[in-house]
This record gives C-alpha cells, structure tokens and sequence, in this order.
C-alpha cells in the first residue's frame, strides 16, 4: 500500500506533472527578457541559450520519468527501481534552476518587469509540476499492521533511502559494454559542458550545479546509478579504459587555454586526493598535513629541475627529477610517520597538522638569513623551465589534426599518465592482501592486532606510499605553475589544492573508493574557480556543505556497498515492526521447541 502527500488521484496526478514540464519546455523557446546584458542571451525566440537550456534539460527528462509510469515499451528501463521519486527530484530540478533564473534577472536588471512572458510560462509550468508530483504515490511500502509515517518521513526517505534496481535479465556482454562507454561520454559531455561555462557567467554556472546536483540523485533513486556501478564492477578493465579514454578526449574539446588549465589543475588536485584516500580511505589515518608531502615533490623537482634560481643549480632529466621527488617524499613520510604512527586518533590528526605546518615554515626560513639559502624563502623558486620530451615543447602549441593543444593541454596528458599510475597502484594496494590488513586496521585496529597483523609496519606502508604518490603529482605541479612558494602549501587557504581541500575531497568523494576522490576534487575546484565572487564566504558556504552531506549522505558521493549499509541501516521505513501476536505465537513456539 502506498500513500501520497496530496489527496489526488496518481493518473490525475501524472498527467498534472506531464501538461507542467510540457509548460515549462515551451517557456523556453521564447524570450524570458527583453535585453541581452543578462549572460546567455535569453532575447531569442525558438533559440534557447544560458540558463534556457538548463531549464529544457530538465523539462525533458521530467517528461521521460514521468511517461514510465504509463508502462510505454522501451521506458520503463529508466527506472529500474520502479519509482517515482526521480520525477519529484527532476521536478524539482526544473523549477529551481528556473525559479533561480527568474530572480537572477529581476535582481540584475532591477525588478520582476524585465521578465519576459516566457519566463513566466516556464516558471509557472515548473511550478505545477512540482506539486502535481508530490501528490504522486510514495515509493514506501506502508504495513496495514503499523502506524504510518508522517508525509515528511516518506519524502526525505524517498529523497535519501538508497534504491536497488529490480532483477533484470542480464545483457549480452558487448550491450554492458556499450552502456558503459555511453556513460561515461555523457559524464565527459557534462563535465566539458561545466567547465566550459564562462567565468563571469556566474550565473549560468549555478543554474548548473542546481540541475547537475537534483538530476544525479534522481537517476540514483531511480536505480540507474546503481545498475551502470554494478556494470562497471564486472567490466573492470573496460570501465578503466573508457574512463582513461574520455580523460584524454578532454583536452580536444578545448578551445582557450584557460579550461584546459582548469583540467589539468582539477587532475593534479585528483591524484593527491586518491593518494591521500590511500591514507585516510584504506587505512583510516587522519593525516590533516598532507598537503605537505606535495610541497616536497614539487619543491624537489624545482630544485634540480635547472631553475635559475636553483640554489642547487643541477638539470635532471624529468625522468630522474620525478624519481627524486618521489623519493624524498617517501623518505619524509617514512621520517615523519617512524614517531608518530604509534598515535591514534585525534593525537595522530594533532601531530600531522603540526608536520604540515613545520614544513611551510622551514621552507619560508630557509632563504639565507634565518637559515641555508636553499628554497629561497616566501619568494619561491620561480621561472622553473618548461618540460621538453621526446621532441616535443610543452610550452608551445602542438597541432593535431584539426585540434590544437596548449601548454596546459600538453601537461594535461603528461598529468594524465601519471594519474593513471596512481591509480592502477591505488587498485592493486586496495585488492592486494595488504590492503585488506589495511581496512581491517581502519575497522578495529585493536581486533586487527589480535589477529597477528603487524598495525605499525603497515600503516608505516600507507603513509610512505601515500607520500610517494603526492610527491609524483608535486614534479608536474612544479612545472605547471612555473613556480613553488610556502603559500601554495596551506593547511587551509582559498585556493585548493590544501590539506583541508584534499581531506575533503576524499570525504565528499567518498572514502576508500577509487572514483570517489575524482569527483570529490573536481567539484572542490571547479567550484570555487568558477564563482569567484564568493571567495570572500568560500569556507563558510564550504562548511554548510559539509554538514547538509554529513546529515544527508554520509557516506559520500560514491560510496561502496559497506558504507551505505553502514549509514542508512536505520532508515528503512518499509521493514515492518513485528506486531505483538507475532512476539506472542514466537514464545509459544519457542517454548514448546
């Protein structure tokens, strides 16, 4: 038995939702105000541009969802889950994205008169599809036996609760395989979509995250998510594959330079994120300096990189400059992790946030007067040489068929390759016999140690490792930035990447996974590069995030199985309570066994 919020017949209430997202994709073919100085030029009839086309996205997947409830051939493979709250979200989604656009013009432009009449029928057909939806049956099975829960139990359950799609005959082989690879375009065509959004259209960009962010948990409720993840489960290597091949497409869908830098930036803050999960994921260290062992990296492959102002003064291949950072960093994770491992918990963060810190001073004293000239204080060590490999100068564009590849496209694939060690050495740590001792340190350290695992030497292993891989990303830093100052290695500042940032990412990615840390970064940095007017309130809007998915969704992002079931054991309002004749006939049964 299910229950609606609304007292309205569900084929009322279905077609109510349909004539709403139908209103609200006709508002977009015309003008919603009379003037082109609103970003997106929404003066055009039958052209929609800007936010326009966020709002007609989201007017047509509201159609889509909502026709699967008629049972129409070739639909109902949308929502695996068999549910309606994907329609209540994309509802949702439609008229936030349209409702933020309406005030984004009136206060801009100085009043709700500069609306045009199409912004009205969108905003208006949202709006109806809204609240048709919410008189829609609730997804929560409601025992006859119990109390129902209240209107707002079932609505946060079917916003939150995870879904399970229902068992389906499997495809063939080459079908999974397809439907991984149109997966991940699409995430590639979302992603280049974001990214390509103008810095000053602010806000273009915010309409986006509304609807990216309401239409990626609706296709989770809807059960969508869940299969593709269980596809890509059992087609490991073609999933790393596709994924490595839409990762390297990126940089041809790059006109400017300026989002190919965001790309490579996002990659680099990508990798030391994974290799912090490393650390913090896998064996459930709290390291809050982590930032620091970047620092190493890239300070070392500055000095021996040939920079003029190396006190050093050497030229490395970059070969052997990426084997030293990596080494020295290793070395520092060893020197540093030898005394402190022994530590727990909030003692261990205390020691690690100390570390960080120590490493910024000792670099910004380390100019001559209060100590060896060796990094050359908070000047830095600036006008590091480009790379020139294999015949190729990164600081130079390069042709390639009809696409042209900047500078930051040229370390974007360089960054790429060593992205793709970290990870398959993150993927052989995690499956490897070391990295079950690692999570069951991370479970129980005291049962781990009971059972004969070695807690020190391992976690010992994490650490070094989890240094080693920052330190790889901290050689192309280096080199991508041109320069390295002590302020670039915060434990929190406005620009990522920091320890903060990176602890975060890990967080809001989702710990102990492998895209999680990828997903986490990219929206940690994309983010604050693409609203720069909030700069001023950035950790604070961050710390409100924060708490909204610890409340929410605590176990990140993308989240492994154990995790969810860890979080949400506790929310499933579909298992009945066992009614007291049930006790009764269990004890008279049990008696008589």
């Amino acid at each position: 038995m299910t229950t609606a919020l609304l007292p309205v017949p569900a084929p009322a209430a279905r077609a109510a939702t349909l004539a709403g997202a139908a209103a609200a994709l006709a508002g977009t073919l015309l003008p919603w105000t009379w003037t082109s100085e609103f970003p997106g030029d929404l003066t055009v009839t039958g052209y929609p541009g800007g936010l326009q086309v966020l709002t007609l996205t989201g007017a047509i997947l509201t159609l889509l969802f909502a026709l699967t409830g008629y049972g129409i051939p070739g639909l109902r493979w949308l929502t695996p889950a068999g549910t309606n709250s994907p329609v209540r979200l994309l509802a949702l989604a439609t008229f936030g994205t349209t409702g933020y656009a309406m005030g984004a013009i009136s206060y801009e432009l100085g009043g709700v008169v500069n609306l045009e009449p199409g912004a009205w029928v969108s905003g208006i057909g949202a709006l109806v599809a809204v609240i048709a939806s919410l008189a829609l049956p609730y997804d929560v099975p409601v025992s006859a036996d119990d109390p129902a829960p209240n209107a707002w139990q079932r609505f946060r359950h079917s916003l939150t609760a995870p879904s399970a799609p229902r068992a389906k005959k499997a495809l063939p082989a080459w079908a999974e395989i397809v439907i991984i690879a149109v997966s991940f375009g699409l995430a590639l065509y979302v992603f280049t979509y974001g990214i390509d959004i103008p810095t000053e259209d602010s806000e273009q960009f915010i309409g986006f995250l509304i609807t990216a962010g309401f239409t990626f948990t609706a296709l989770a409720r809807a059960g969508l998510i869940a299969r593709v993840t269980a596809l890509t489960a059992k087609h490991r290597n073609v999933t790393l594959a596709a994924a490595l091949v839409a990762a390297l497409c990126f940089p041809f869908t790059q006109d400017t330079a300026e989002y190919a830098l965001i790309g490579v930036n996002i990659l680099i803050f990508a990798t030391v994120a994974l290799g912090l999960n490393v650390v913090v994921g896998l064996a459930g260290l709290l390291d809050l300096g982590y930032v620091a062992f970047l620092g190493v990296g890239a300070y070392t492959a500055a000095l021996v990189s040939g920079a003029p102002l190396s006190a050093i003064g050497v030229k490395f291949p970059f070969w052997a400059a990426v084997l030293t950072g990596a080494v020295v960093s290793m070395i520092f994770g060893v020197l540093i992790g030898a005394p402190t491992l022994r530590l727990r918990g909030d003692y261990l963060a205390i020691v690690t946030l100390g570390f960080g810190e120590i490493f910024r001073v000792t670099v910004n004293n380390l100019n001559g007067n209060s100590g060896p000239d060796l990094t050359n204080g908070s000047q830095g060590i600036p006008s590091i040489p480009d790379l020139n490999l294999f015949g190729i100068d990164f600081a130079l564009s390069h042709d390639i068929g009809p696409f042209t590849l900047s500078r930051p496209a040229n370390y974007y694939l360089l960054m790429l390759v060593f992205t793709a060690v970290v990870v398959l050495v993150f993927r052989r740590s995690g499956e490897s016999r070391i990295g079950r001792a690692w999570v069951a340190i991370r479970e129980d350290e005291t049962a781990a140690t009971a059972m004969g695992i070695n807690a020190f030497r391992l976690k010992l292993l994490a650490f070094a490792l989890g240094a080693t891989l920052a330190g790889l990303a901290g050689t192309v830093q280096a080199h991508v930035n041109y320069t390295v100052t002590p302020e670039q290695y915060q434990f929190a500042g406005s620009v990522p990447p920091n320890s903060a940032f990176l602890l975060a990412a890990v967080i809001l990615g989702g710990m102990g996974t492998l895209s999680g840390p990828f997903v986490g970064a990219a929206l940690l940095y994309l983010i604050p590069a693409k609203l720069q007017f909030m700069q001023d309130y950035q950790l604070f809007l961050f710390g409100i995030a924060l708490v909204l998915l610890m409340r929410f969704r605590p176990e990140g992002l993308v989240a492994d199985r154990r995790k969810q079931l860890e979080f949400h054991e506790t929310d499933q309002l579909d298992v009945p309570t066992p009614r007291k004749s049930d006790e009764t006939d269990a004890g008279i049964a049990k008696a008589g066994a």
